[in-house]
Parts: structure tokens; C-alpha cells; sequence
């Protein structure tokens, strides 16, 4: 009755996502390959969550 109250979890990830996408992407234009490196494997974690999340929706869909 009340789903439409819950925060959608998928969307705070990609959220999440794009942020360290972003921030990647300045890191890497400031010379700053280290932190490069260490945000876009934060994004990579964060991508394999929503994939997830998203076989998890599927699941469910499909046992109805």
C-alpha cells in the first residue's frame, strides 16, 4: 500500500555510479592516475551491485 513511500534503492546506486564516474574522470584529468584507478574500481563494485539488483528483480518477476 505504501511502496510508492520507499526509496528506490537502484536509484541511489546509479547515482552513486555516476558520482565516482565523475569523479574518476576529474582525477584522471588531473594527472591523479592512482585515484583514477581507485574510483572507477569503486564504480565497477558499485555496477556489479545494480547488476544484482537487477537479476533480483528479474527473479522475482519471473516466480509470479
Amino acid at each position: 500500500m505504501f511502496g510508492w513511500l520507499r526509496r528506490n534503492p537502484k536509484k541511489k546506486l546509479e547515482l552513486q555510479y555516476a558520482q565516482k564516474l565523475e569523479a574518476a574522470r576529474d582525477a584522471q584529468r588531473n594527472g591523479d592516475i592512482q585515484s583514477f584507478a581507485t574510483l572507477t574500481s569503486e564504480a565497477e563494485e558499485i555496477l556489479k551491485e545494480l547488476d544484482r539488483l537487477a537479476e533480483a528483480a528479474q527473479d522475482d518477476c519471473g516466480q509470479a
